[in-house]
């Protein structure tokens, strides 16, 4: 006996698709946190090591690399973004159409 499920198109936000409150913010922090995180193994760094470079503590190093971003505010992962050597560009141009409510997202060059 097979079973019916019915299949709901993504919005493109997981976290809004979820019901997160604030779900361009949750996925932008998302996205500068996994950026963060790939920095830190592409540098082979230890957890110390990039606590120290961040200028924060190992547990939160571990937190962030894990994806519990409650400590950070999207300026705090701005921060540390650069304390790693990267630049910030952002951007703020029209909406692709007037029917759209505007977006917010992350690219990494």
């Amino acid at each position: 006996m097979s079973e019916r499920r019915k299949i709901t198109r993504s919005s493109g936000n997981v976290f809004a698709d979820l019901e997160v409150g604030e779900p361009d913010e949750a996925l932008i922090k998302a996205a500068l946190a996994a950026k963060i995180s790939s920095i830190i193994e592409h540098r082979h760094l230890t957890q110390i090591e990039a606590a120290k470079i961040l200028g924060i503590d190992q547990p939160k190093v571990s937190a962030l690399t894990r994806g519990r971003l409650a400590g950070f505010s999207t300026e705090r992962l701005f921060r540390l973004i650069r304390a790693l050597g990267r630049d910030i560009d952002i951007v703020v141009r029209k909406r692709r159409s007037a029917m759209e409510t505007g977006r917010a997202r992350v690219v990494f060059a």
